[in-house]
């Protein structure tokens, strides 16, 4: 292969099967590289999607799957991938991932952007700022419950124990219904602009089997919800979260051993516990799991700011905005929330 045989390329529908195809045989794939997503963010976001992919003699070398997101809050991004954990570039051979790599540089140029964002989970050789904000937990399981139960740290454990003592029961849902209002509330309590009711919908129709939803109920009410993603091997739990009940109950201890308990019966044997940032409480919760945090390398190329941007809801600069957002009534949440979410990236 050679540089002048490379043929860069913008997917359209007509080559969604191929690209996936490519993404599931190449060992740095991941769920939120798939085609789909470039649907959901054009059609429920309203963003511009450019999935870009090198073409060498009629295969597909490369892919790099780019979203553009324009807040006048946060800025102007292209972004692989917004609104998910991981993303980047997948290539066969370094020829073909330095075109793909300048192809989106380019496009950033062209299409005037502050930055263009890769959220590698290995970092990228060369010329890149790198942040180190956030980690992710992965972990293979046990195809035996109980192993997995065991191998729990004792006082985690011992959360799980409560809420199966509690009477807690997992359900799988079919809709997105219960998950929805479950994240409303968790998102708002936890000072944080949720999507609409419709965001969710449309993972689930594009995904189908591939997305599952999974609820806790106590006494019939319900406690939590997770929506989580299979894909390959791996199952990722994404969205979740509750109320206030959930932490007297232990819901969210529970849910997530649910989805782990599920999991490993199907014969799933990773269970990707997705990204935090370092020493938030998400982080520490997934550290009392045995988890070990793997270091996720975002990289940048500045075009028009001249800063990495810093988006953490720990920055300062937004702890007024989220202490105002946590005393909003449900409704109100739920009314203002989306149009801002959809531009967070």
């Amino acid at each position: 292969m050679s540089k002048q045989e490379i043929v860069v390329k913008r997917l359209d529908d007509s080559d969604d099967a191929r690209w996936d195809n490519f993404v599931r045989q190449s060992p740095d794939g991941t769920f939120y590289h798939l085609a789909g997503w470039r649907r959901l963010f054009e059609k429920a976001l309203q963003h511009q999607a450019h999935y870009l992919y090198c073409e060498s003699g009629g295969e597909i070398a490369a892919v790099l799957p780019l979203a553009r997101v324009k807040s006048w809050l946060f800025g102007d991004a292209l972004i692989s991938v917004p609104f998910l954990v991981y993303g980047g570039p997948i290539a066969i051979n370094e020829l073909a991932l330095d075109q793909v790599v300048q192809a989106a540089r380019n496009l950033a140029e062209e299409l005037g952007v502050d930055y263009l964002e890769l959220r590698n989970q290995v970092p990228l050789a060369g010329e890149w700022l790198t942040k180190d904000t956030y980690v992710t937990f992965r972990k293979d399981i046990d195809p035996d419950p109980e192993a997995n139960l065991m191998a729990i740290p004792r006082k985690q454990r011992a959360m799980i124990r409560k809420g199966i003592k509690a009477g807690l029961k997992a359900e799988i849902d079919q809709n997105t219904d219960r998950l929805y209002f479950a994240m409303l509330e968790c998102k708002r309590n936890l000072g944080t602009p949720f999507f609409g009711h419709g965001w969710l919908r449309a993972i689930k129709e594009e995904f189908g089997d591939q997305v599952e939803i999974t609820t806790i109920t106590h006494e019939k009410k319900t406690v939590c919800s997770v929506m989580s993603f299979r894909y390959e091997n791996e199952v990722l739990p994404y969205y979740g979260g509750g109320g206030e009940p959930a932490r007297g109950l232990k819901g969210n201890d529970f849910m997530y051993w649910a989805v782990m308990e599920r999991a490993c019966r199907d014969g799933v044997k990773i269970f990707d516990y997705g990204r935090s940032s370092v020493g938030s409480g998400a982080y520490r919760f997934k550290k009392h799991w045995g988890f070990e945090p793997q270091p996720l390398a975002y990289q940048y190329d500045l075009v028009r700011t001249k800063e990495v941007p810093n988006l953490n809801p720990s920055n300062s600069h937004y702890q007024f905005l989220i202490k105002t957002w946590k005393k909003f009534p449900l409704a109100i949440a739920g009314m203002l929330g989306p149009p801002i979410a959809r531009r967070l990236g």
